[in-house]
């Protein structure tokens, strides 16, 4: 049986050290030169390659051009399909992260008065058509189309549309149509992968183009959004899951061990590592590991298995808090959990994580489905300088202003000053005695 990597940082190499930090998805070169061709075909092809690839990639033989699309029937059939109690819960997750998002949601203009009579501000206004990626590869996500639709529609954009690979019989996973549904999404295109993002680029004769693609999916997905990233805005960078659980010596190890498997058993090309500063909890975790996994299915433990048997998980002792802090800084993870009675006093060391979590209380699971922000977050260290999706990513903003006769002489001088010494002699004019004959009055 393979073991869980197990990392004394103290005594971790330069090299290692950054090997620690290092992502499944790092080199993406492979994957980039296979989805050329897959782009391709679906820029000259449309409709036609978005079928064969259903076909001969996700498996749906019976997909069709007059399919690729789902019904009205099939939204109707999937709340018949869908047991209650999931619907039940699709529900509470759906009010939450929505009641979450209106706090998010700018007024739709704001203005200031600069200087008297100078005045400028921010109008937002939503995007016109964003595509919506909800993967299927190693599982069904409702919880994505939750996050990814409802601040859309928080935001009002006008062309919404979910993207995510066909069933094996050429339909849609029900529950991702509930959730579509219930959060006020109604067009679902059954295509995934590196040929979703070039239809949702391209557009095709059943697939309406976007100006924006969001969502979280494979490396053909992120490498897609990569090499398409100057016809459509690809959004923050979301590829494989990703988590590090702090535990301090607060808490049992078992605990942390049952959060590390969260994001661990997502898939072999995820990365979850527990750090702790605490040997006791690192020795208690590796204990309790064998009985958390004899309570999953086998898919989901050979999934996390590789994760935490491999170089991309495990667990990491460090030499004192600090150390802890300064590993997740530079990790900058998309999950983050500080386990911990008094998890505050953790936080204000912080500075590089999209999702913290804190307690004992919060897992990542209440997170992804619950709990009402975005899990929808930037991996690969994203996080330092990307958030996690908001309704901000749905709108835009146009800066507004308005310089009134009062205000005009000042600014136009200063104007004037900076233009000549920029070398504008455009610039400089159009502020300068030539422009007074046409003002009003």
């Amino acid at each position: 049986m393979s073991q869980v990597s197990f990392h004394e940082l103290s005594s971790v190499s330069a090299e290692a050290y950054q090997d620690l930090l290092r992502r499944s998805e790092a080199d993406l070169s492979g994957f980039m030169e296979k989805a050329k061709p897959i782009i391709e075909a679906v820029k000259t092809e449309g409709d036609a390659a978005l079928v064969r690839f259903g076909q001969d990639l996700d498996g749906a033989t019976s997909l069709t051009a007059a399919t690729l699309k789902a019904s009205e029937a099939e939204f109707d059939a999937a709340f018949e399909a869908v047991d209650s109690e999931v619907i039940e819960a699709i529900r509470h997750g759906i009010a939450n992260i929505r009641s979450f998002h209106e706090e998010q949601k700018p007024a739709p203009m704001w203005f200031k008065e600069i200087k008297p009579g100078a005045f400028a501000g921010d109008r937002y206004t939503p995007i016109r058509s964003v595509a919506l990626y909800v993967p299927r590869g190693k599982g069904a996500f409702p919880s994505v189309t939750m996050m990814t639709s409802v601040p859309a529609v928080v935001a009002e954009v006008p062309e919404l549309a979910i993207f995510t690979p066909p069933t094996p019989d050429g339909g849609v996973d029900a529950a991702t149509l509930v959730a579509a549904r219930i959060a006020g999404v109604e067009t679902v295109y059954k295509c995934g992968g590196a040929q979703a993002v070039a239809a949702a680029a391209f557009g095709t004769e059943t697939v309406r183009p976007a100006h924006k693609i969001v969502g979280p999916g494979s490396p053909w997905v992120v490498a897609a959004k990569q090499l398409l990233s100057s016809v459509i805005d690809p959004g923050l960078p979301a590829g494989p899951s990703e988590a590090i659980i702090f535990a301090d010596d607060t808490v049992h190890g078992g605990l942390a061990a049952l959060d590390l498997l969260i994001e661990a058993e997502h898939g072999p090309d995820s990365s979850a590592y527990l750090v702790t500063h605490s040997r006791r909890v690192a020795e208690e975790a590796l204990a309790a590991l064998p009985n958390h996994w004899a309570k999953m299915t086998d898919l989901r433990v050979g999934f996390s298995r590789t994760v935490l048997c491999g170089d991309n998980g495990g667990i990491i002792l460090t030499s004192g808090v600090e150390e802890s802090y300064r590993f997740i800084n530079d990790y900058a993870p998309e999950h983050l959990e500080l386990l911990s009675t008094e998890p505050f006093e953790h936080l204000g060391h912080i500075t590089e994580a999209a999702e913290i979590l804190m307690g004992t209380h919060t897992p990542v699971c209440i997170g992804n489905f619950a709990l009402g922000p975005n899990a929808v977050l930037p991996t690969s260290s994203g996080a330092r300088t990307f958030g996690p999706l908001s309704v901000h990513d749905f709108v835009k903003c146009s800066s507004v202003g308005y310089v009134t006769r009062p205000a005009y002489a000042e600014m136009a001088k200063h104007s004037r000053v900076l233009a000549r010494y920029e070398g504008f002699s455009s610039h400089e004019n159009a502020v300068s005695e030539l422009r007074d004959p046409y003002l009003e009055g």
